[in-house]
């Protein structure tokens, strides 16, 4: 059954007696040309291993499981989960359906159950809206064995990721997404696209997790710089950063040796001006006065 076809799918869901449930962002992608669009960005080889979150009705599933070695489906709603397992899954036998909260599922024995030594997992998904910057964090946060994330997000959130400095919309997410990743926007996507249609549109965004950080710093000390200077976004960085919990004098001599004007705020620095602060703040030589740091 073509389970991007919206008939299908309303049949589908009145057989097994659900509705789209709001508060699970289930907004079902219902647009073949953007499911294509999806499937292509991820570059799928016969031996990958897809991890799916929030996988739905299906719509997308069922096309990744003709291009991967391996499908496996994170899905919190049991309704969604019964559906997946006698429709998809008893279709394809590549595609594993899990019913469980992707936000506390242990991802890496999950993934390390199911790869081959050496192998790399990649996570293409349309994230439910209400989970996507936690969710989009925790897949780049915790090192697993991923080589790219492709995802559908609300098209604020995309714009977020890839924005550069001194834009309106850069921000702790762009740092952070970019310091993990190359992200790009592959396809903004009109809320037409949807059943039911959701109050905003969408972007599909690729990253490509990077081998290596592109900037030199101690992660830690890094985001602990960008943290307090977003934290604090309509102060100057020498008064954000004081809340590291060091002195003004101290901070201002850090970002002076930087070469970072003390007076410029966080949306404006780069990657590597902020790698340079954190360097400068947390230098192993006590070179920047970093009181009981």
């Amino acid at each position: 059954m073509d389970l991007a076809n919206p008939g299908v799918l309303k049949r589908l869901m009145a057989q097994y007696g659900l509705r789209p449930q709001h508060r699970l962002g289930q907004n079902f992608l219902v647009d073949g040309r953007v499911l294509d669009a999806i499937v292509a960005a991820a570059a799928l080889e016969p031996d990958d291993l897809v991890l799916e979150i929030g996988p739905g009705l299906g719509t997308l599933t069922q096309r990744l499981a003709e291009r991967a070695g391996r499908v496996v489906c994170i899905e919190l709603d049991r309704g969604l989960v019964q559906v997946l397992r006698e429709t998809v899954q008893k279709a394809s036998s590549n595609v594993e359906v899990i019913h469980g909260d992707a936000g506390r599922v242990d991802l890496h024995k999950l993934l390390e159950e199911r790869m081959a030594p050496g192998q790399k997992a990649k996570v293409v998904a349309n994230l439910p809206y209400y989970i996507t910057t936690p969710l989009v964090m925790r897949l780049l946060e915790e090192e697993l064995p991923l080589t790219q994330v492709v995802v559908m997000v609300q098209k604020e959130v995309a714009d977020r990721m890839v924005s550069p400095p001194g834009s309106k919309t850069y921000g702790a997410l762009s740092v952070a997404v970019q310091y993990y990743t190359e992200p790009r926007v592959v396809l903004r996507v009109n809320r037409a696209s949807f059943m039911p249609q959701p109050d905003v549109d969408s972007a599909v965004v690729s990253m490509r997790l990077r081998p290596e950080p592109p900037v030199d710093a101690e992660a830690a000390d890094f985001f602990k710089v960008v943290r307090a200077a977003f934290g604090q976004r309509r102060k100057s960085l020498v008064n954000a950063l004081t809340t590291l919990g060091m002195d003004k004098a101290t901070v201002q001599a850090a970002l002076e040796a930087a070469g970072i004007d003390p007076s410029r705020r966080g949306e404006s620095l780069s990657l590597e001006e902020f790698a340079a602060v954190a360097r400068k703040l947390f230098a192993p030589d006590g070179g920047s006065a970093c009181g009981g740091w």
